[in-house]
């Protein structure tokens, strides 16, 4: 006697995901303000960019796998921050289902207690290059 129930294949045979159009509200860098509408690579450029800008775990609004981790990194040493931001800014990107890959990273120490880096993001559009300043 089975204790589970067997399932059928017969509900998974025909569906598929549909792709949702990913059409957002343009924002302006320089003046923090709507201008439009965008959307494919310029939209994921964005969102790239406002992934990296909010802080994991921090605003009730966003759902727990939005956001980078990188404010428990200020107070530690720079060995220890390396590695860790390219882990932190792989796994935040990657919840993005547009992403493929987070690579090519570089560092680089503009000041005491700050960390440049510069990666390549592969998505479905093409491959993005982006930069984030973490303060360590």
């Amino acid at each position: 006697m089975a204790v589970i129930p067997k399932v059928s294949d017969t509900l998974r045979q025909g569906f598929t995901l549909a792709v949702q159009p990913d059409k957002t509200f343009r924002m302006d860098g320089a003046s923090l303000r709507v201008a439009g509408r965008t959307d494919g690579a310029e939209a994921l450029a964005q969102a790239i960019l406002l992934i990296l800008s909010t802080e994991r775990y921090r605003w009730l609004i966003h759902s727990w796998n939005y956001g980078v981790e990188l404010a428990s990194l200020i107070g530690k040493d720079v060995e220890y921050c390396i590695p860790e931001i390219e882990r932190r800014v792989r796994e935040a990107l990657l919840q993005d289902d547009r992403v493929r890959a987070v690579e090519n990273f570089s560092f680089s120490q503009p000041a005491k207690r700050k960390i440049l880096v510069s990666f390549t993001v592969e998505t479905v559009y093409g491959k993005i290059d982006a930069e984030q300043e973490v303060e360590i």
